[in-house]
């Protein structure tokens, strides 16, 4: 008996149908069957059926005599399913690498639910990824729980593809599918509210196709009419279970919600249609009306109800004009301002920070923010934040203002100084004696600024032009290397000034200052935390690519060991954390790190470093601890993004080509041999030589104060002979 049967119903989808069982096939999780149901398809998806079935034994087809449609044809599927659990795959959409084995994992883990509900993401024709918005559901909880105890379950989709259900729990409560559309519903919410065992898994498991054409609930039919019945057998089957009572108020609010937006889509119902659509719906919802409760909008005539949406849109839309007002009166009020302070003298006391595009206290303005606290108090620092929730994650006593606020305005307008690691927004006009620090966000290796003109794919999206006029308004660019020096005059061909600084963040680095990441996260005292830390590829939409298997890495390190993972920061609020590492986060195998505001804190604590392209090697060598550059897709990236020397052929330590060759590494201890030290030496003396541990001290005293700093601060060695594909500039 295997552990799960995945049943699959097979209409008008050979387009699709080879991706969708390759992508079940070839999970490492192998112990399923597959039952393919072939519901009279017209085009070769039988044939592909077949084909599959006659070289893995695993498949089974099931060739209907007519079409019956989507739920019949589950339901024409489950006498031949064997497995202890069920799961139901539409043919068009696919499995995420390694679902079936986190699936298995935590029902062993739980100790077999009734249901577990798992995440999904939406996969768009045209390449476009979004994940379920309601992702956060799947996480509040490890254990084990019923509807009633948290009813918030039920707000996700109801869809009968994102959850595997116990098969005893099934076959003795008689679930079945109904004919027609919408068939998931009578079918979803009787199996939540009558499971007395269910567990969520906060991991992407499964694509669900959006198509361009051809999905049902797109196509404009009368058939949409079906939810009706739907809901009446939702409700019959409430009645057969009087401990369900108290759960009509919810359905019937439920019921009058997707009814009412499936009236509000433009592609589902013919225009005649409608109306019909609209009183059959307000029938029902009177028909199963709680005592006590409201009809709304569905207590009128569908005229009005029309009505009221027309004024709905008049009222959005006037809304959309009085904000573009407003804009354009906050824009002639910034000239206005910006033209009366043009004639007083900027305030030499007054310095602007931001970082992150405003997300807080971050980075090299932290530092510098917190040096000049320290050796300059008469210095006024305070932070252009993008909203009040981040402005409530600042320490009490650090001063802040909201982007774009009046106050913002105001001190754009009068500071002297202006610090940050990106772009100030195009609307910020550079007063006449304002100085511009830039600070960049650590030592280039891929491509930036008008390099990317060469590179259509990188800059897709990025307003290359653009991007260099707000550079324009640079005083000077803070550099950790002669190379970060060169890099930033070629791509940023603009009026600054280089500042051989040194990288502020990395101050605490180079004296060793202290962390409580590994208490925060109970990572054991004696432990060897390797930190993984992947940039994103511009080769995939999205950014995100799975170049290691997590879980298998952290195996492979072996007891004694633990992995944290900081993904690119630009990945952090999409799809990528899950598609698997909240989830191993959550059960312990790894520690994700992606959300940590302050990126040193993770780089002190970590005793080694395997990262692929990512700058964060630069600011790592600082410690002196082992780098192992991991680059098994390094003509790929190279291709897309460009890059100014070749990080395999100048490595900060040892380069791997493949997921062998870096479990290799660890396994045998040469990842910290001798030759990972000779190479790290090199790459330090040449992309470290300003970090002293005094570069924010020296912003402070040299750009914000004017006073001279000892050249003997800087410490300046030759660089180690190398092949910088910036050399001939």
């Amino acid at each position: 008996m295997p552990r799960f049967s995945l049943i699959v119903p097979c209409f008008r989808v050979q387009g699709f149908l080879r991706e969708c069982l390759d992508s079940v096939l070839e999970q490492s999780f192998r112990d399923i069957e597959v039952i393919a149901v072939d519901d009279r398809s017209p085009d070769g998806s039988g044939a592909i059926l077949d084909e599959y079935a006659a070289r893995d034994p695993r498949v089974r087809v099931l060739h209907l005599p007519e079409n019956v449609g989507l739920g019949r044809a589950r339901n024409a599927g489950l006498p031949y399913a064997t497995g202890d659990y069920l799961l139901f795959l539409d043919s068009d959409d696919t499995l995420t690498a390694g679902a079936l084995g986190a699936i298995a994992d935590r029902l062993a883990e739980a100790g077999d639910p009734d249901v577990l509900v798992f995440d999904y993401a939406r996969t768009y024709w045209w390449g476009g990824t979004r994940r379920n918005a309601l992702a956060e559901v799947l996480s509040a909880t490890d254990g084990v729980f019923t509807a009633a105890e948290r009813p918030e379950i039920l707000d996700l989709l109801m869809v009968v593809w994102n959850k595997a259900y116990r098969h005893e729990f099934v076959a003795n409560n008689g679930f079945r599918f109904p004919p027609g559309y919408y068939e998931d519903t009578p079918w979803t919410f009787p199996v939540l509210l009558g499971a007395g065992r269910i567990a969520t898994l906060d991991r992407i498991c499964l694509n669900y196709r959006q198509r361009r054409q051809g999905n049902i609930l797109s196509t404009t039919s009368r058939k949409h009419f079906d939810v009706h019945d739907q809901y009446r057998r939702v409700f019959e089957y409430v009645d057969s279970h009087p401990e369900l009572a108290g759960w009509r108020p919810y359905l019937h609010r439920k019921m009058g919600e997707h009814c009412l937006d499936i009236l509000a889509k433009p592609d589902r119902l013919p225009p005649a249609a409608k109306g019909e659509f609209f009183r059959r719906t307000a029938e029902l919802y009177r028909a199963y009306r709680p005592e006590g409760a409201g009809l709304g909008v569905l207590g009128g005539s569908y005229a009005s109800y029309r009505l009221r949406q027309q004024a709905g849109r008049i009222a959005r839309e006037s809304g959309r004009q009085a904000l573009r007002v407003r804009r354009a009166a906050a824009g002639r009020a910034r000239r206005a301002l910006t033209g009366a302070a043009g004639h007083r003298a900027p305030d030499e006391h007054l310095v602007l920070y931001s970082a992150s595009s405003h997300q807080g206290l971050r980075g090299d303005p932290a530092a510098v923010y917190r040096k000049a606290r320290e050796i300059a108090p008469e210095l006024r620092g305070v932070w252009v934040v993008k909203d009040a929730e981040v402005a409530a994650g600042l320490p009490a006593d650090v001063e802040h203002v909201l982007l774009d606020s009046p106050e913002y305005r105001r001190l754009t307008a009068r500071a002297k100084f202006l610090v940050n690691d990106v772009n100030w927004p195009g609307a910020l006009v550079k007063r006449p004696g304002s100085v511009h620090i830039h600070t960049h966000r650590g030592t280039p290796l891929k491509y930036l600024g008008a390099d990317l003109l060469d590179k259509p794919g990188a800059r897709l999206g990025l307003d290359v032009p653009q991007m260099l006029r707000r550079a324009d308004r640079w005083d000077h660019s803070l550099v950790a290397n002669r190379h970060s020096e060169l890099v930033w005059e070629r791509a940023y061909p603009c009026h600054f000034a280089s500042a051989r600084t040194g990288s502020p963040r990395n101050d605490v680095l180079v004296e060793g200052g202290p962390t409580d990441f590994r208490a925060r996260y109970g990572i054991p005292a004696d432990h060897t935390v390797v930190l993984y830390a992947p940039t994103r590829r511009d080769y995939v939409r999205g950014g995100h690519a799975e170049r290691i298997d997590l879980a298998r890495f952290a195996a492979d390190l072996g007891e004694g060991h633990t992995l944290v993972v900081r993904l690119h920061p630009a990945l952090a609020t999409g799809p990528a954390r899950g598609a698997g590492l909240a989830e191993l986060h959550r059960r312990g195998i790894v520690v994700d790190a992606t959300g940590e505001p302050h990126g040193e804190q993770v780089l002190l604590a970590a005793d080694a470093l395997v990262t692929d392209y990512s700058s964060v090697m630069f600011d790592y060598a600082n410690l002196d601890r082992p780098i192992v550059v991991h680059a098994d897709d390094w003509a790929a990236f190279t291709a897309s993004r460009g890059a100014y020397l070749d990080i395999t052929a100048e490595a900060p330590g040892h380069v791997s080509l493949s997921y062998p060759e870096l479990a290799a590494l660890f396994a045998s201890g040469a990842w910290r041999d001798a030759e990972s030290a000779r190479l790290r030496a090199g790459f330090r003396s040449r992309f470290c030589e300003f970090d002293d541990g005094r570069a924010a001290e020296r912003v402070v005293r040299t750009l914000l104060l004017g006073e001279p700093m000892p050249a003997a601060a800087v410490r300046v060695p030759e660089p180690a002979p190398g092949h910088d594909l910036l050399a001939s500039t």
